[in-house]
Formats: C-alpha cells, sequence, structure tokens
C-alpha cells in the first residue's frame, strides 16, 4: 500500500475534530452509563478487526493493555465464539459490535436484540451503540486514507 491517499483529518480537519469530540462524548456516556474501559476496548478491537483496520486496532489493543486486558484475551477476540475467556456481557458487546458493523446486512436484528437487551440496561446498551458508532467512522476514515502502521522501533529486524 504505498499509494498516498488524501488524509482526511489533515484536509479538513475540522470535520475530523467533531469526529474526535465525538468520540469523547462516546468515552464518557459509556463511563456514565456503566462500561468499563476493558469492555469498550474490546469493542473497539473488534469493530476494528472486521473492518480490516490495522491502525485502530493498534490504537486499541494498546488501550485494552492499559485497561488490564491480558494477551490471552486479546488473542482470543477474533474467534469469541469458540473461546471459553469472554463473559456473558463480553459475549454480547462482541455480537452487538458484529451487528453494528456489518448493519447493512441484517440490521441488528431482533435476536440480537434480545439477546444483548436481556444482559444490558438500556443505557448500556446506547452506550455500547454510540461505541460501535464511533469506531466503525474512525475505521472508514483511516481505512479509505490507508493509514500507515509500520513496525514499532523495538519490532525491527536490523
Amino acid at each position: 500500500m504505498s499509494e498516498t491517499r488524501v488524509h482526511l483529518s489533515k484536509t479538513e480537519p475540522a470535520a475530523y475534530q467533531a469526529l474526535d469530540a465525538f468520540s469523547k462524548t462516546v468515552g464518557q456516556i459509556c463511563a456514565a452509563n456503566g462500561i468499563d474501559d476493558r469492555l469498550k476496548e474490546i469493542v473497539m478491537i473488534h469493530c476494528s478487526q472486521l473492518n480490516g483496520c490495522a491502525y485502530c486496532v493498534r490504537i486499541h489493543v494498546d488501550r485494552a493493555v492499559a485497561a488490564g486486558v491480558d494477551t490471552d484475551v486479546l488473542t482470543q477476540i477474533s474467534t469469541w465464539r469458540e473461546s471459553g475467556v469472554f463473559s456473558d456481557r463480553e459475549r454480547a458487546a462482541l455480537e452487538l459490535a458484529e451487528a453494528f458493523t456489518f448493519i447493512s446486512e441484517d440490521g441488528v436484528s431482533d435476536d440480537v436484540y434480545d439477546r444483548v437487551g436481556s444482559v444490558f440496561t438500556e443505557k448500556e446498551y446506547a452506550a455500547l451503540s454510540w461505541a460501535c458508532v464511533s469506531i466503525n467512522a474512525f475505521n472508514r476514515i483511516v481505512i479509505a486514507g490507508r493509514y500507515p502502521v509500520p513496525p514499532r522501533a523495538s519490532q525491527e529486524q536490523v
């Protein structure tokens, strides 16, 4: 991916700043409604994985580690349905993340809505939904702009 693309956050910074402010508001809504950083970051990672956004995966893995998510959980996110490491709340949040990320396929089906709604309060459901909306928006900006994800300095081969 050596092609240079328009960097939306630099070309039209006002729109990007508004999205960044929206994201901060979503973070506040999550915190106020009982969605801790651990759960929020697991959702952010999964949406970014599903969209193929390596840039956002890296950012949210770093934030997840800071929130106390361990390596075992991080490596299981993409296979959460087959894994036993996730709580009922985490499993419901991951299912909701998939519904929002692929919303054009089935919307949020009644089955998903009912399953997730049986685990989360209305406020928690709303907070997680806004988190999904936020990260999916960022994923689209980053993927369209082909933001680079170079190796970290400690990982570079000499």
